[in-house]
């Protein structure tokens, strides 16, 4: 803010402090309650926008800058500001925004939380995520309850002072130094209006060096043209300067780097300096963007912009670009190993409704110097009996998880063919209970086993939802979500996979070598395995090596190493915590199992030696 607007800002703060309780804003046009304990100044505010189109990546850029940050020792708090009227994610179509993606205490949010999660090694709660529904609700619940004192509600001040709120709780209660706040869709659609107005309002209230605004844009290259036109990201961020928020930094999505006249226009027609004008363009991962931006000197520009400079670690930063670029050495290195893994799903066509399962993948490929070729297939295309066909060159096979019926029996014949053949298989979620059924048919001598929630009508319902547990566990119709405790068994695989990641600072809670101990996985489900088939199940050589610590809830499941290499299936989603940096234990035992079975000169690799169970006892050392 210029400098003669100093006494003007200072007095609308004193307002605003004023203003800063419930009962001020009877008798005041500011409406801007202030959480306990927030301190003015103490906090910062990186807001990024969209335009042009969605899904450019916004949440890519605010997470590697946010990332460059907390490298330096800074505090970060990522939000998602979502601007639909679902309460949450948990009914969107995969087709409509990607997959879920499950938060430890349960509330299911949008793909780019995972991506939060991902690059900030960091576990992200209901705080670090809103959508418009949300917001309004609790404006109009506390309208019902009187709390606006017979004031008219509004969008401004109202609707804003609640966006402001919530923002500033997330600052004070995370400690946050710098809040990262991203608006989904882009400039100009309705439903973002308000959440655009509060971040300019909460930028002007904080003060000078509160806030550092980026546009994230695209750059069209036509290839009838050959060159890149940069219309319509002048028009888009002239329409976040219409709604009064002046861009610092301007991040351009495009094919191709970015041309220096392509960053000469957008630069004259922003108002951002050239050298703040970043080229996003198309890269092998996106794990290299941290880099990238930190080579420019965008985290310099932004802590600069902000006052930060004071509170940053240089020893920090050092150890963690160290560890981070020795990732990305792998990541981008040459492959020692090859492979080809089948991800049998309904939603194949579409890889962001598996992202996490994909990212988990990428960890542990850069991790065992693998080159995994994923091959997409839709089990809505093929039929039960085709599907050991359909897998026949596959060295390691996933079936994900889903709901509803389309596609399952598929999933059944692919988990048949895997046990039959001796091919690694890992199930999710769905993947668990098509394993369970799928025992229970050509093992166990059940042939009319099946789901209550696929077939309800089948003879021997091994997967059901069961009246105890919606007593104990409160379910009723809803799913069971978030963060669980799993009592993993001793001497199996699961136990050993989950020993080794302890090595790396796994989250292994208990038990001494031979002992049950527990992990904290993410579960999204509402169907379980009826309790009166474990023992059948069992005895027919289906071994269940998580339970639930209490109650009998079976978690994970796996087949004995005489039997078979490597099968296993959690009825959790474990790609949810699968870390660049500490790679999930189940998809880490996968591909290392699958490797040795199609290179067996791999025994004698360290990383593959060591993710390998050489018999059920063995733990490491």
């Amino acid at each position: 803010m210029p400098s003669g607007n100093a006494e003007l800002q200072a007095d609308t703060a004193q307002r605003l402090a004023d203003a800063g309780s419930e009962e001020a804003t009877a008798d005041s046009e500011f409406y801007d309650p202030m959480p306990a304990g927030y301190v003015r100044g103490r906090h910062r505010y990186v807001m990024v926008f969209g335009t042009v189109m969605s899904g450019l990546g916004k949440g890519i850029f605010a997470s590697s800058l946010a990332k460059l940050l907390k490298d330096k020792g800074l505090t970060v708090a990522p939000i998602k500001l979502e601007g639909y009227l679902n309460l949450d994610s948990g009914t969107l179509s995969p087709y409509r925004h990607g997959e879920v993606f499950v938060l430890d205490d349960g509330l299911e949010t949008d793909m780019d939380l995972g991506t939060y999660e991902r690059l900030l090694d960091q576990d992200l709660t209901r705080q670090n995520y809103a959508t418009a529904g949300r917001i309004f609700q609790e404006v109009l619940n506390k309208e019902r309850a009187g709390d606006y004192l017979g004031r008219d509600v509004q969008m401004i001040p109202h609707v804003t002072g609640s966006v402001k709120h919530m923002l500033r709780s997330l600052a004070v209660e995370t400690g946050a130094d710098v809040v990262f706040i991203e608006v989904g869709g882009t400039v100009g659609d309705y439903e973002n209006a308000f959440y655009i107005e509060a971040l300019r309002q909460l930028a002007f209230e904080e003060g000078p060096s509160s806030a550092s605004m980026v546009a994230l844009t695209y750059v069209i290259e036509p290839p009838a043209l050959g060159e890149q036109k940069t219309k319509a990201a002048q028009l888009g961020l002239k329409k976040l300067l219409e709604a009064g928020v002046q861009p610092h930094i301007v991040a351009t999505r495009s094919a191709e780097p970015l041309t220096d006249p392509a960053r000469e226009k957008i630069a004259m027609f922003s108002g951002v300096p050239v050298a703040n004008v970043f080229s996003m363009h198309d890269r092998e991962s996106i794990y290299t963007i941290p880099e990238d931006l930190h080579e420019i000197g965008l985290d310099t520009e932004v802590l600069t912009r902000l006052r930060l400079l004071d509170r940053v670690s240089v020893e920090k930063e050092e150890a963690a670009r160290a560890r981070w670029q020795r990732f990305v050495g792998k990541l981008k290195g040459e492959r020692r190993f090859s492979l080809k893994l089948g991800l049998t799903g309904k939603y194949a066509a579409l890889r962001d409704a598996y992202a996490s399962v994909d990212k988990a993948i990428e960890h542990v490929g850069a991790r065992l110097s693998c080159d995994i070729d994923v091959d997409w297939l839709d089990t809505t295309t093929f039929e039960p009996d085709e599907a050991a066909g359909r897998l026949a060159e596959m060295d390691a096979v996933i079936v994900p998880g889903g709901f509803g019926q389309r596609g399952t029996e598929s999933k059944i014949g692919c988990v048949r063919h895997c046990r039959e053949s001796g091919t690694p298989y890992l199930g999710i979620c769905l993947g668990f209970q098509m394993a369970v059924i799928e025992h229970a048919r050509h093992v166990a001598g059940l042939p009319g086993a099946g789901s209550s929630e696929l077939s309800p009508g089948c003879e021997d319902k091994v997967v059901d939802i069961l009246p105890e547990q919606k007593a104990i566990e409160g379910l009723g119709g809803n799913m069971r979500l978030g963060g669980q405790s799993v009592l993993v068994q001793p001497d199996t695989l699961a136990a050993f996979l989950y020993r080794v990641r302890e090595q790396d600072g796994g989250g292994v809670k208990g038990g001494g070598p031979h002992e049950p101990f527990t992990v904290r996985e993410r579960f999204r489900h509402r169907y379980e395995v009826d309790p009166a088939y474990i023992q059948r199940l069992e005895a027919a050589g289906l071994v269940f090596s998580g339970r639930h610590p209490v109650q009998p809830i079976m978690q994970v499941l796996e087949l004995p190493p005489a039997q078979h290499p490597f099968f296993l299936a959690g009825q959790f989603h474990p790609e949810l915590t699968s870390r660049p940096l500490r790679p999930q234990p189940m998809f880490m035992g996968l591909i290392a199992a699958a490797i040795r079975r199609k290179h067996p000169d791999a025994a004698s690799d360290p990383g593959v030696a060591r993710w390998s169970r050489a018999s059920p006892a063995r733990t490491p050392a």
